[in-house]
C-alpha cells in the first residue's frame, strides 16, 4: 500500500469530480490527465493506496466546486455531500500548526517565491508532515519549484 497525497483540485479536476459523482452536471467535459487523477481517488477509494488531503484544500475544493461555471450549478449543500462523500470520508485530512505556516512562508521568502505558489507550499508542507510516499498533482512543475527537496515523490495523474 501507498501513502498518496493528493494536491490541490483546480476548476478542471474539481470539474471532473462533480462530473462523476454529481449526475446532471458537466456533461461532455474533463480530460484524459483529469480522468487520470480520478482514478488515483478511486485507488484510495477502494483500499489499494492510503489517502490524505490538506485542510485548506478542503476550502479550495468548496470554493471550486460551489462557483464552476455548470449547469445545473453545485448548490452549497451539494458541494458539502461531494466534499464528505469523497474527499473527507475517505483521506485523511493533514493540518498544519501555526508554526508550519511561518516556515512556510520563511522557506518561500528564502527561495524568492511570490504570490499564490503559497498554496501550493502549504500543500507540500501538510504532505512531509504526513510523510507520504507520493504527492500526486495536476501542477507538477509548480509543486517541485516550491519544493524541490520533495521533487522525487511528486507525481502527475
Amino acid at each position: 500500500m501507498t501513502d498518496v497525497f493528493l494536491g490541490s483540485c483546480n476548476e478542471q479536476a474539481c470539474e471532473n469530480l462533480a462530473r462523476h459523482f454529481h449526475p446532471g452536471c458537466c456533461h461532455g467535459r474533463g480530460s484524459p490527465a483529469h480522468e487520470r487523477g480520478l482514478a488515483w481517488l478511486k485507488r484510495v477509494t477502494d483500499g489499494t493506496d492510503e489517502g490524505f488531503v490538506a485542510a485548506h484544500s478542503l476550502a479550495e475544493v468548496y470554493a471550486v466546486l460551489t462557483t464552476l461555471p455548470v449547469h445545473p450549478p453545485i448548490s452549497p449543500s451539494d458541494a458539502k455531500q461531494l466534499i464528505q462523500h469523497n474527499v473527507t470520508t475517505k483521506l485523511e485530512i493533514v493540518a498544519l500548526s501555526d508554526q508550519d505556516y511561518v516556515q512556510v512562508i520563511e522557506h518561500l521568502a528564502a527561495l524568492s517565491i511570490i504570490g499564490g505558489a503559497i498554496y501550493d507550499a502549504l500543500i507540500l508542507r501538510a504532505a512531509a508532515t504526513a510523510n507520504v510516499d507520493l504527492v500526486v498533482t495536476l501542477n507538477e512543475k509548480d509543486f517541485q519549484r516550491v519544493y524541490p527537496n520533495l521533487a522525487d515523490k511528486i507525481v502527475a495523474p
